[in-house]
């Protein structure tokens, strides 16, 4: 899959900015402040239905315009899909494929499969659970319809039983009914979670070892409540208990994903280079298992990705995203230098721009 054009209309600090893009290397460089990441958000949007950076639908819009317009021209394995996405104050988003509305944004996902790596990852390994379990459930909602459908029912079965606790309602029958719900779509969703990180591990260990060329391994441990009880009879003996917190204790809400290195948490022993390499390993893995388990290969972006560390690592990685492995990519960096590397190590078609207080300019080549 390859993004030909991107159309940005007052995305954040972007107010205009049309971009024929390479189908292999796409390279844009600027000072920080001046629009990259936001450029890449807007091509993680198109993909996704909201920003990778979790910005409020209110601040996406430029704040002097009442506007926004984000437009994907893409080349699907020889098909053309157009993807439109139009936002504006107080209404609701609009996105469009092939000129057709999709009835709900759910119906999307997984139509342009993405993989980005930012400096916002950091927050898998030092932040909470919720970020974790969003990666799981990103990684495999791309690639698994069921599950998007039993992770949506399910959250929808949660906010209504939250809310009759919090009210302190005392419906069995209904009780009953939400809690049935949760344990068939939270069983489905562990399944789903287990199997998935069980298959990425050695994936993951590959891509460490290859970019840090040490023996060290890298784990992922999944930690879920439903691995030693069921979760229906679980919310049942914990009702009570629950009408005095006001919200539900137990379910997949709650599972998280223990990040290691050599058998020990990764956020207590990891340096900054390690801690780098480890979430650039996590999401290239990501990539990999995504374009062999979907139809096409997926989007990837790097974003401002070389900071932190040694030049042994930055070249493994130069050497990796070079690889056919790897399909069409959106890169940024602050300075030209690691940029006009990989562009002088390649030999396929690339574009490089400059980005300055949100004007995305092309340049002819390299320096």
């Amino acid at each position: 899959m390859i993004l030909n054009k991107l159309s940005v209309l007052n995305y954040k600090n972007i107010l205009h900015a049309e971009i024929q893009c390479s189908a292999k290397m796409n390279c844009f460089f600027g000072r920080n402040g001046m629009g990259k990441t936001n450029l890449l958000d807007a091509i993680y949007y198109l993909s996704f239905c909201k920003s990778h950076i979790h910005t409020p639908e209110g601040q996406i819009i430029h704040q002097k315009e009442e506007l926004c317009v984000l437009q994907g021209e893409y080349d699907y394995d020889g098909n053309r899909e157009d993807i439109f996405c139009a936002m504006r104050r107080g209404q609701r988003k609009q996105f469009k494929r092939n000129q057709k509305a999709y009835e709900k944004l759910s119906e999307h996902i997984g139509l342009l499969p993405l993989v980005i790596v930012s400096p916002a990852d950091s927050e898998l390994i030092r932040g909470g659970s919720e970020e974790r379990r969003r990666l799981l459930d990103v990684m495999i909602s791309q690639q698994d319809k069921s599950y998007l459908h039993a992770l949506i029912q399910y959250n929808k079965a949660l906010m209504q039983r939250n809310q009759m606790l919090r009210i302190q309602s005392r419906d069995d029958a209904l009780y009953e009914v939400l809690e049935m719900q949760l344990g068939m779509h939270g069983q489905l969703i562990h399944e789903k979670r287990a199997r998935m990180v069980k298959v990425f591990i050695p994936l993951f260990n590959e891509y460490y070892q290859t970019i840090c060329r040490s023996a060290e391994t890298v784990g992922l441990r999944y930690v879920s409540q439903l691995s030693t009880q069921r979760l229906e009879a679980k919310l049942a003996a914990d009702r009570e208990r629950e009408y005095i917190v006001g919200y539900t204790l137990a379910g997949i809400h709650k599972d998280d994903i223990e990040m290691t290195l050599d058998e020990r948490l990764i956020r207590h022993t990891g340096s900054q280079g390690q801690n780098k390499t480890y979430l650039i390993a996590l999401k290239l893995a990501q990539f990999t298992l995504l374009a062999m388990q979907g139809g096409t290969k997926p989007i990837l972006l790097l974003d401002d990705i070389f900071d932190k560390l040694d030049a042994e690592r930055v070249e493994q990685i130069i050497q990796l995203v070079n690889g056919n492995r790897f399909g069409q990519i959106f890169i940024t960096d602050t300075n030209r230098k690691y940029l006009d590397r990989i562009l002088s190590s390649i030999h396929q078609d690339y574009a490089l721009f400059e980005i300055e207080k949100g004007c995305v300019l092309p340049m002819e080549e390299a320096l």
